[in-house]
């Protein structure tokens, strides 16, 4: 029985990377970018960075971030995406970078050390686990659970004093509870991006992760919520 209800989650995921191996072999080596380039939010991202840091990014696609890290003198970055495709092209496109590897991993299942790293980061790939919610205020329990085992892992390869940056549209209300969990062992705080000189722009949110450090009250109180079962109606 158990197997049978886990299929269509399984199917979902391979119907997924099969649209994203199309998408890569079919636009070939065209950076595509979710949130926009580097210089939105190159402030508050430099603020968090040392040129020495081990760096892991995560479901990289084929954006130019890995390779922008590098070319601003982050010389030590790891990118690893699902898809054989994209990291097939993106190997081959930064062939003259040594500094940048490629790894095909799923984000849930890490195999790195622990501590193996200074820095994580991710820009719009959580955002994933999250798109058949359909409703924000109420995530799915598998949604919550995706979410944890990524951070968990996340959490793990992390060295003490090292820290996680995420980069996402998700507004803080729905984002920070994932994040703010005592179980991750880091503390929380974020900051909004955006185009200050265009109003329609979308706002979107830098957070940072500082594993060994404690998370503050509130977050702690958001972090409790999730897991709780809703009040009867």
């Amino acid at each position: 029985g158990m197997e049978r209800r886990r299929a269509p989650a399984a199917n979902r995921r391979y119907r997924q990377r099969r649209f994203w191996d199309a998408l890569y072999r079919q636009e070939g080596a065209e950076p595509r970018e979710w949130l926009g380039g580097l210089s939105r939010f190159l402030p508050q991202l430099e603020a968090e960075l040392r040129p020495g840091d081990r760096i892991l990014v995560l479901g990289c696609g084929n954006s130019a971030l890995s390779h922008d890290l590098h070319e601003l003198g982050y010389t030590d970055v790891t990118s690893i995406d699902f898809s054989p495709a994209c990291i097939a092209a993106m190997r081959a496109r930064y062939a003259c970078c040594p500094g940048l590897r490629w790894a095909i991993m799923d984000i849930r299942a890490l195999a790195f050390p622990d501590a193996a790293f200074d820095v994580v980061l991710e820009k719009g790939t959580l955002d994933v686990l999250m798109v058949e919610e359909t409703d924000p205020w109420d995530v799915s329990p598998q949604a919550a659970a995706a979410m944890h085992r990524v951070l968990a892992e996340v959490s793990r390869v992390l060295r003490p004093g090292g820290c996680f940056i995420s980069i996402t549209f998700a507004q803080p209300h729905f984002r920070k509870p994932h994040y703010a969990q005592e179980a991750f062992g880091w503390s929380l705080r974020h900051t909004a991006c955006g185009d200050n000189g265009d109003a329609g722009a979308f706002h979107y949110f830098l957070y940072v992760m500082r594993k060994g450090q404690p998370l503050d009250a509130p977050d702690l109180a958001l972090g409790r919520r999730l897991h709780q079962p809703p009040p009867p109606p």
